[in-house]
């Protein structure tokens, strides 16, 4: 038998507001309810399966990182293709943005594996999209590793989730998560602190905190729930995310009060004050810069990105992605 070759992508996903719903004992039924970006960089995965020994070895290029979700990613997708479990196969990872800093890196890297193998054993590419949704929400619910991003991540760009869990079921039809997304291919900066951010499951585990987010991601979802989902939003949406990072006690968590007013402080510098808003990524300590009009070409975020890596801050340049 020929290596088989496959290559799947997929990209970052910012969450600004979101709920904990995970008291169902099915998987595809916990997630959340919210908003947020979904981008153009993230992860990038090359997957070659060849005759042999049926084993995963997994590579980063840069940084290493733990090998244990691609692990799982593959485990469950031999329950669905036992194929996949009779080849022995390299995995190539390349990541946009560091993991644990509320850049939905895990998903990303889930969905994009899942994709890889799936596209080196030949399933047709909706049968794959689909797949690849699925395996990503039961791996990164099984792992506590996130909630909504892989029905965010199935609309694209800038997401509305309506209804919590899984955006596909295991027949491959619409599962019961749904999710709603439009596009302009925003420019936006990422910026982060170099310190290892803080595991999702630290919150979404905890009775007080899923208690707290809960109540004030649902009533931002009151305000963003209704009506069409469209580029008019733009401003609400903004609103809403800094009423939810407040109102949730995560602003005031793990430095990221601090982290704000320093990039605020750099905005207000670089004359940008109502040009752009800060808003908080969820669930780490970062911080992705919109400009206030949706439609802007962001120009000015060239010369705002040498002045936030001047004072410490590490960044990224990208653009709300297109829809799924």
């Amino acid at each position: 038998m020929s290596t088989r070759l496959g290559r799947g992508h997929c990209g970052a996903h910012l969450t600004l507001l979101f709920t904990v719903d995970d008291i169902s004992r099915e998987l595809e039924n916990q997630g959340s309810i919210g908003a947020g970006l979904c981008l153009e960089d993230g992860v990038e995965a090359i997957a070659k399966g060849e005759e042999g020994f049926a084993s995963l070895a997994v590579s980063f290029l840069g940084k290493e990182y733990s090998s244990s979700m691609y692990e799982d990613v593959l485990e469950v997708l031999c329950f669905e293709i036992p194929e996949a479990g009779e080849l022995e196969w390299e995995l190539s990872i390349r990541m946009s943005l560091p993991t644990s800093q509320g850049f939905g890196m895990s998903a990303s890297g889930a969905i994009a594996a899942a994709m890889a193998f799936q596209r080196a054993l030949g399933i047709p590419h909706e049968e794959c999209l689909r797949r690849s949704f699925l395996i990503a929400h039961i791996v990164e619910r099984r792992r506590s590793s996130g909630l909504g991003d892989t029905t965010a991540l199935a609309a694209g760009g800038v997401e509305r989730r309506v209804v919590a869990g899984s955006p596909y079921s295991s027949s491959l039809n619409h599962g019961p998560g749904k999710s709603e997304g439009w596009t302009l291919g925003t420019p936006v900066v990422v910026c982060w602190r170099n310190e290892t951010g803080i595991h999702t499951s630290r919150y979404i585990d905890n009775p007080r905190w899923k208690e707290r987010i809960s109540e004030a991601g649902n009533e931002q979802m009151k305000v963003l729930g209704d009506d069409i989902w469209d580029q008019g939003r733009w401003s609400e949406l903004i609103e809403c995310s800094h009423s939810f990072a407040e109102s949730s006690g995560l602003l005031e968590d793990a430095s990221r009060s601090d982290l704000l007013s320093d990039v605020n402080r750099t905005i207000f510098e670089s004359g940008l004050t109502g040009e752009v808003s800060a808003l908080l990524c969820m669930l780490g300590e970062s911080v992705v810069i919109v400009p206030t009009d949706a439609s802007s070409d962001g120009e000015f975020f060239g010369q705002l990105s040498e002045r936030l890596e001047g004072s410490g801050l590490s960044t990224m340049m990208s653009r709300v992605g297109d829809l799924a």
